[in-house]
């Protein structure tokens, strides 16, 4: 299995992302520097955390514009699996690559705290290593996360089982208006999204940060583990 890690200017989460592709795939992933033009032989390309461009003019909308975009949209069209994490899932929506948009957080303050998240989406490579229904804890590090979307979309997301993530208790008790649960506001305690084709998945949290006991936990470890599954069979 062959990962590529998109980095451009600002990005500061591609060696957590690497420390996790790695325990879980048994190699490193490649780098790829944002001004490179192809993404070929990879499985699977990750957008990472970060503050691409400074998130001058938008979170993302900068970098959604980097040459690399191109192949990574043209590698998505063609059905190649894309995760983008924090600013990652920020550049994805900015390249409409998924649906929506990331807002400030309601409280208007960047948040840099543990959340949880229960897992909601089905048939996609991103929930294999969970059940639906599972609960895991994840950091939040970041001030544009309030997910948002049109009704009508919001409802095909949902009736699509596109939803992949969502805010929620320790318990799973999730509640929308709830401050305490769905942390930066988001429509429908949306933590993360699938697009149509369930190939690709933006999610605010990092599960990267929580992939080694001796940081903390391993709550993140199924993502990438079951990543690795799904495209090894």
């Amino acid at each position: 299995m062959k990962v590529g890690i998109v980095v451009f200017p600002g990005t500061n989460r591609e060696r957590d992302m690497v420390q996790a592709l790695t325990l879980a795939t048994g190699r490193a992933p490649k780098l790829v520097w944002h001004q490179e033009e192809s993404v070929t032989g990879l499985d699977l390309v990750v957008l990472p955390g970060g503050f691409s461009f400074g998130d001058y003019l938008r979170s993302g909308a900068m970098a959604a514009h980097s040459p690399i975009m191109t192949a990574v949209r043209r590698f998505a069209e063609q059905g190649g699996y894309v995760l983008g994490v924090c600013n990652g899932f920020q550049i994805l929506t900015e390249a409409q690559l998924l649906p929506g948009a990331l807002l400030r957080n309601a409280g208007m303050r960047f948040l840099s705290q543990d959340c949880h998240l229960k897992v909601e989406g089905k048939e996609n490579i991103f929930t294999h290593g969970w059940a639906k229904g599972d609960v895991f804890r994840a950091p939040l590090a970041h001030g544009d996360g309030n997910y948002t979307a049109a009704p009508e979309m919001l409802d095909r997301l949902e009736g699509e089982g596109r939803v992949a993530f969502r805010y929620c208790r320790d318990d799973g008790y999730i509640q929308h208006d709830d401050a305490q649960i769905n942390l930066n506001g988001s429509a429908r305690s949306i933590a993360g999204v699938l697009s149509e084709n369930r190939r690709v998945c933006g999610m605010m949290p990092h599960p990267e940060n929580l992939t080694d006991p001796a940081l903390g936990g391993t709550d993140g470890m199924p993502l990438f583990k079951g990543i690795v599954e799904s495209l090894s069979t």
